[in-house]
């Protein structure tokens, strides 16, 4: 392999001739084989990136141009919508398991975008500290691309992913109108519910964790850029943070503004905290409603097998013809991975010590990760099973009049303790609940006839 020498404040450093990093970044490479090609920074933060450092280099140049000149500029505003783009990812090597600051990762985004912005001018334009990190630090610009990342996967994955499965079982509930079915508490037989609403009770869940994520999405909007090392702001001109955010907002179409304490901003992940908990509960919607359309395809004979889901793929390496409800399973395995990762996002936003969190880059792998999973997982959910359900209504009928609970239909006419006394003969006996009600004595036949309409229980 051929290598080139870069330099940092330490040193000089051997780093690979085809790649656009420098010295700070390799050393970071060299110090952390933790996780490496694998627990990397993600995707969204280092894209984020891209959008902050042109949105830094424009508010330079309006503030002050005498050092961010208008060839600076346009040549990082060139690399940036590089790294933006995601075609130069090959040059972010670096782990998550690093400085808690995530100064490293600024740092190579820094030596990225100025190596770039040097191929593109066709000279040594700029310098990875002075120009493209001019008026920040990494206290303030991991936090900000962290914000950016949170804000644009929430709204243009996870959100449009929930609207696609609240529509979907919208449909589904019109669809199913008029069917009644047993309802079931404690796993235990119940009184009937219609099958639309058993469906509109997982559409209102989905529905209210919508509306918790659009709740957490104004706090995630205020940017730490502009507070430098500490919160005050030092060596960054006067008004930079709000010339910075709108800059953001200009480049990302979605609205941004600079946070009112930056104190607040560099050492507190509150707002991170209280937008993963969203997520963790629409993950939690997710498993309930997952775990119900498993429990109630199941089968083929020996479950409920009130209704079908589809036929994705073979189930079994011994068992010919099995098929089983993978799409329910890999719904449960993201939401449990989503809540392991809300406990490791809730003890990192705790260590906020003194004038500076260091856990961003764990909480930035989570809280990503946990919105991409998700947003994956609902997809697929909704395409290669909640869109194939389809009800067994002989089943459910069958099970609806089964069911012991229908008892609760003669407590206006016999009380509760005479109906409780019934359904248990009819239990012990193995008879109908109209024997048992009619041996006891407690109604005629023809008056249980007129009291006993499990379809309009519900």
């Amino acid at each position: 392999m051929d290598y080139r020498i870069e330099h940092d404040s330490m040193g000089e450093m051997r780093v690979p001739a085809d790649r656009l990093w420098g010295a700070q970044t390799q050393r970071s490479l060299e110090n952390f084989p933790i996780g490496a090609g694998i627990e990397t920074m993600p995707r969204e933060i280092i894209t984020a990136f891209g959008v902050l450092k042109a949105a830094a280099a424009r508010a330079n140049h309006t503030l002050k141009p005498e050092a961010m000149t208008e060839e600076k500029l346009a040549a990082i505003e060139k690399a940036s919508e590089e790294v933006r783009s995601g075609a130069l990812m090959e040059h972010f090597p670096l782990v998550v398991w690093q400085t808690g600051s995530g100064t490293q990762s600024n740092m190579n985004v820094n030596e990225v975008i100025a190596a770039r912005a040097n191929e593109l001018a066709g000279r040594k334009l700029c310098h990875p500290n002075d120009d493209v990190n001019m008026s920040q630090s990494s206290n303030d610009t991991f936090p900000t691309a962290l914000h950016i990342a949170a804000v644009t996967t929430l709204e243009d994955r996870l959100l449009p992913a929930a609207d696609g499965l609240i529509d979907l079982l919208r449909g589904l509930e019109e669809k199913n109108r008029g069917i009644v079915k047993s309802g079931r508490t404690h796993l235990m037989d119940a009184v009937p519910i219609a099958f639309s609403q058993e469906i509109s009770g997982w559409r209102s869940s989905l529905e209210r964790s919508r509306d918790l994520l659009r709740l957490s999405l104004p706090p995630l909007r205020e940017l730490a850029l502009g507070g430098t090392a500490v919160g005050t702001g030092l060596n960054a001109p006067r008004g930079f943070d709000r010339q910075a955010a709108a800059e953001v907002s200009a480049l990302t179409g979605k609205e941004f503004r600079p946070a009112e304490n930056k104190f607040h901003a560099l050492t507190s992940l509150d707002e991170l905290v209280f937008a993963h908990g969203a997520v963790k509960a629409l993950a939690a919607d997710m498993m309930k409603i997952a775990n119900d359309v498993r429990w109630l395809a199941s089968g083929p004979r020996c479950g409920l097998g009130e209704i079908s889901i589809p036929a994705n793929e073979p189930g079994s390496s011994i068992m010919p013809g099995k098929v089983n409800p993978t799409q329910c399973e890999q719904v449960t395995m993201v939401a449990v991975q989503v809540m392991g990762n809300d406990a490791a996002i809730g003890f990192a936003a705790s260590q906020g010590n003194f004038e500076l969190n260091v856990f961003l880059p764990l909480v930035a792998y989570n809280f990503m990760q946990s919105v991409r999973l998700l947003s994956e997982s609902i997809a697929s959910f909704t395409e290669r099973c909640a869109a194939g359900i389809t009800p067994n209504r002989e089943k459910m009928t069958e099970n609806l009049h089964r069911s012991l609970m229908l008892v609760t239909a003669l407590n206006p006419h016999i009380g509760y303790e005479k109906a409780a006394e019934t359904a248990s003969l009819a239990y012990r006996e193995n008879i109908s609940l109209k024997e048992a009600c009619v041996r006891l004595g407690y109604l005629t036949p023809e008056r249980f006839d007129e009291v006993f309409r499990p379809e309009e229980m519900v």
